[in-house]
């Protein structure tokens, strides 16, 4: 007998194990069942493809058998193959995803310790110049090239203790500003009776 029939099986456009079950049936009919199996795909969708059924006679089969199964047992294969790339595609991006989220949350931390880090010179700065220890204070105002988002907050605050504790010379050094004495302190250097007299004696003169 002539056949061409595993010519044709092998001409199909199909990646996975072809199965085939031939049952006979009533009135010389035969009930073939084509199943398309994919051990490489993991998506477990796959077991709910039917396979295909055919009935009819010898003759109807060998005439049409492959007419019949070829485009949907390629499809099958062809969806199964789809299937499998959509799950490494899954996988892919949950992979991504975690890498990402794991980047997020290094950044994240590397930004609090950041901040708590220019809080904690901050308050410093704060508690020196509370003790009016104003040129330790500036020391303690973090730097700008560390934290150039908060350059203006940073500049505002070296202005503010550099005004109180000195000004630049002609030189670049900086020399200790002149605090204003306060009221109690010139009382303390120029006693009220003392300046009466002085005040007294001026009138004399004139």
């Amino acid at each position: 007998m002539d056949t061409n029939f595993f010519n044709q099986i092998a001409q199909l456009q199909i990646i996975g194990d072809l199965h085939l079950t031939i049952a006979k049936g009533a009135q010389n009919n035969l009930i073939v069942s084509v199943l398309i199996q994919n051990d490489a795909c993991r998506d477990n969708a796959k077991n709910i493809i039917p396979p295909l059924n055919l009935r009819g006679t010898a003759e109807e089969l060998d005439n049409g058998f492959f007419q019949t199964i070829t485009t949907p047992i390629e499809s099958a294969s062809g969806l199964m193959v789809d299937m499998e790339s959509f799950m490494k595609q899954i996988e892919e991006t949950k992979k991504q995803s975690a890498i990402e989220k794991e980047k997020a949350d290094s950044q994240k931390k590397q930004n609090e310790a950041k901040d708590k880090k220019f809080k904690d010179a901050m308050a410093k700065a704060d508690e020196l110049e509370k003790e009016g220890k104003f040129r330790e204070a500036w020391i303690k105002v973090p730097e700008i090239a560390e934290f150039p988002q908060k350059a203006e907050e940073i500049r505002r605050r070296k202005t503010s203790l550099s005004d109180r504790f000195a000004t630049p010379c002609l030189f670049g050094a900086m020399e200790e500003k002149p605090q204003p004495k306060s009221t109690e302190q010139i009382n303390a250097l120029y006693p009220a009776h003392e300046m009466e007299q002085e005040d007294e004696q001026e009138d004399e003169e004139e």
